[in-house]
């Protein structure tokens, strides 16, 4: 009959990073328990050896007695490794990597904004990171590059981060989107009324498509620098919040003020926003809970995870987003009634 014995060694977790550890466990000379009604002792095999030869057993039961006596084999000694673990090693190498990368973001001068603006660079991807290998650009690279090299010139011309702590590059930031913004508003109005759409199907479409694509990229640069989706998540709702409380609130408070002032009343027809920001509502909520849903630990988080659930929340959300505008079209154009 063979026995076992479990043995617990406790590892302590000093939350570093070690290489491999080795320690040995070596089994000692065997020990027989001897029970007695008040107590249990413990008892050397070579004492209990020595008492039965003190009571005088005899040579055929001595031998019997000693084949069922514990001895040790002839392996007494056991080396165990700990051994590094590889893949967790490569997971906090890139994210050391990603960490030093946010805090470089930015340059120290207008040389190196222009070099960077002409310069094709490679998109990144996780799998030529773990091999170690820089990545070439690849023909989509180029074809981005040359379509947005133009925004990219426009851009470099934006002060250094190093200047003035970084708030020449906050305050022209700033101002320069704005710019942008209004360009973008007019000339997306001017395009509704040469093809005839509606304003508000202008709004919902081309505008907030033209405003809502750079903080699109500005959030899968912030979720791809950071640990976390906090960064990403909060950009898109601080944005939107900007876009709500500032966008509309000062620009009716200044409308409301002005016509005050000139003894009339500011009236602003609702139209269809009523339904607009009800369906906006419902599929936020949607969107919201899909989020929720994605924090179970298969898919380990709010963004990316594996392959299949990304996709189809990728592919929800744009259906989202497409039969939101559909709806709203149809609302405006009057093929059905709304509240």
């Amino acid at each position: 009959m063979g026995w076992s014995k479990f043995i617990k060694v406790r590892i302590i977790d000093d939350e570093e990073y070690e290489k491999n550890k080795t320690f040995y466990v070596e089994i000692g000379e065997p020990r027989l328990m001897e029970t007695n009604d008040s107590k249990a002792t413990e008892v050397a095999v070579k004492e209990v050896e020595e008492v039965v030869q003190l009571t005088g057993v005899d040579d055929e039961e001595q031998r019997i007695a000693d084949m069922g006596r514990p001895t040790l084999g002839d392996h007494v000694k056991l080396e165990i490794i700990i051994e590094e673990s590889y893949e967790f090693k490569n997971t906090v190498d890139k994210l050391i990597k990603k960490t030093n990368l946010a805090l470089l973001v930015g340059t120290n001068s207008w040389r190196d904004q222009f070099i960077e603006a002409i310069t094709v660079s490679a998109g990144e991807d996780d799998e030529d990171e773990e091999c170690g290998e820089e990545k070439l650009p690849s023909c989509f690279d180029y074809v981005m590059h040359f379509l947005t090299v133009f925004w990219k010139v426009l851009f470099a011309f934006v002060p250094p981060t190093d200047y003035w702590n970084g708030w020449a590059c906050f305050v022209v930031s700033i101002c320069m989107i704005g710019l942008l913004t209004a360009f973008i508003g007019d000339l997306a109005s001017h395009f509704g009324c040469t093809v005839g759409l509606k304003d508000s199907v202008t709004a919902v479409v081309f505008v907030a498509l033209g405003t809502s694509v750079p903080d699109t990229f500005a959030s899968k640069v912030a979720a791809i620098q950071d640990q976390y989706a906090d960064a990403s998540i909060g950009n898109v709702t601080g944005s939107n919040a900007v876009n709500v409380f500032l966008g509309i609130g000062v620009a009716w408070s200044i409308a409301a003020i002005y016509h005050n002032s000139k003894g009339n009343d500011f009236k602003v027809d609702p139209g269809s926003l009523a339904f607009s920001v009800t369906l906006f509502t419902i599929f936020a909520f949607i969107c919201v809970g899909v989020l929720m849903y994605r924090r179970r630990p298969s898919i380990g988080g709010e963004l990316g995870g594996p392959r299949t659930p990304k996709i189809l929340t990728t592919m929800l959300f744009v259906s989202l987003w497409l039969l939101y505008i559909v709806f709203s079209s149809l609302e405006v154009y009057c093929h059905f009634k709304a509240f």
